[in-house]
């Protein structure tokens, strides 16, 4: 019950954080296209990424810590869910370059994130601790 308790709390950070980096992201690029959610997927890709490497890799961040950081706090912050209707409301709108544009984009970026995230932490800190 204590680790669904922290993930439930991470949720709640993750939620407040999505909300913020969305109202960022719009104030600074707009509202034509959905960068808020673009943003909040690909820092939560690299974040994700980074932290189950360290954490699968290491002793550095318990498994409770994990499911805090990475179910909780990020599974909050990150939103398929609107990248997917952001998506398919362009579609319905006729709006294809949009809609190809926020798939593309949201795909590659995340994968290159997650892939950053792995990278950063193995040359960072697990070849500093010999590991």
């Amino acid at each position: 019950m204590a680790r669904f308790s922290w993930i439930c709390l991470g949720g709640a950070i993750g939620t407040g954080l999505r909300y913020l980096v969305t109202g960022w992201a719009v104030s600074l690029f707009g509202a034509a296209f959905p960068w808020g959610t673009f943003a909040v997927n690909v820092s939560g890709s690299f974040l994700i990424g980074a932290i189950m490497q360290l954490a699968l890799a290491t002793r550095m961040i318990s498994p409770t810590v994990r499911l805090f950081l990475a179910t909780g706090v990020l599974g909050g912050m990150t939103t398929y869910s609107s990248f997917n209707y952001e998506t398919v409301r362009f579609v319905r709108e006729g709006a294809w370059w949009l809609a190809t544009a926020n798939f593309a984009l949201t795909t590659v970026a995340c994968l290159g994130a997650g892939i950053a995230g792995v990278v950063l932490v193995e040359r960072l800190v697990l070849s500093h601790a010999g590991m």
